[in-house]
C-alpha cells in the first residue's frame, strides 16, 4: 500500500463528460479524497448511493473529491467513459469522474480493488487507505462508511486519522495484459 505521508501522485486525466481534470484542479480544499470505482463491479453497486451522499456531505464541507476509474475498458465496456458518463447523470455524482486508460494513475497510487479510497489532508499527503466500511455485498452489515467517515471527520478537526487501517476489499482492478503491477493479487484481495 501507499504510505502513510505519501504526496499525492499526480495526475491529469480526461473527464467522462469532456475536457480534462487534474490533481491541481482538486486539490486546495481541507482534503482531496480520490476514489478507485467503476460501473461494473458489485462491491462499487453495493456502496454507490453511499459513495454519493458521502462525497456531497463532505463536499460542502471543504473536502474535494474526484473519481477514478482504471479499467480495461476494451476487455469491460461498461466502464468506458461514455458509461461512465451515464451512471454519473444517473447517480447524481458531483465531482468529477476520470477514466485513466493506461492505468498509470492507478499503478502511482497503489489501487488494487474497486472501490479503493484515498484521503489526503490539505497538505495533499496522504492520511488514509483504506475500507469506506466493513459492509460486502450480501452481507448482513450495513453501509454506513464508518471507517471513511472517522478519518474525514478527522482531518476536518485538524487532527491525523487512526493508522490502524483496513484495507479495502474489493474486485480487481481490471489490469490491461502487461500492465499489471507487481502487488497485483489474482487472488482478489486487496
Amino acid at each position: 500500500m501507499l504510505p502513510l505521508g505519501t504526496a499525492a501522485p499526480d495526475f491529469k486525466l480526461p473527464e467522462c463528460g469532456g475536457g480534462e481534470v487534474s490533481l491541481v484542479n482538486v486539490s486546495g480544499g481541507k482534503a482531496l479524497l480520490v476514489i478507485f470505482m467503476c460501473n461494473h463491479c458489485p462491491y462499487v453497486k453495493h456502496v454507490a448511493d453511499h459513495i454519493k451522499s458521502l462525497a456531497d456531505e463532505y463536499m460542502a464541507k471543504g473536502v474535494s473529491v474526484v473519481a477514478i476509474s482504471s479499467n480495461d475498458a476494451d476487455k469491460y465496456p461498461d466502464d468506458n467513459p461514455e458509461a461512465m458518463q451515464k451512471e454519473k447523470s444517473e447517480r447524481g455524482y458531483a465531482f468529477p469522474y476520470l477514466f485513466d486508460g493506461d492505468q498509470s494513475v492507478a499503478q502511482a497510487y497503489h489501487a488494487a480493488c474497486t472501490p479503493d479510497f484515498f484521503l489526503f489532508d490539505d497538505q495533499v499527503k496522504l492520511v488514509y487507505r483504506g475500507q469506506l466500511d466493513s459492509s460486502r455485498p450480501k452481507s448482513d452489515q450495513p453501509v454506513t462508511g464508518k471507517d471513511l467517515r472517522a478519518a474525514l471527520d478527522a482531518v476536518l478537526a485538524g487532527e491525523k486519522p487512526s493508522e490502524n487501517q483496513t484495507p479495502s476489499l474489493g474486485c480487481n482492478i481490471k489490469w490491461k495484459e502487461g500492465n499489471e503491477p507487481q502487488y497485483f493479487n489474482p487472488q482478489g484481495t486487496a
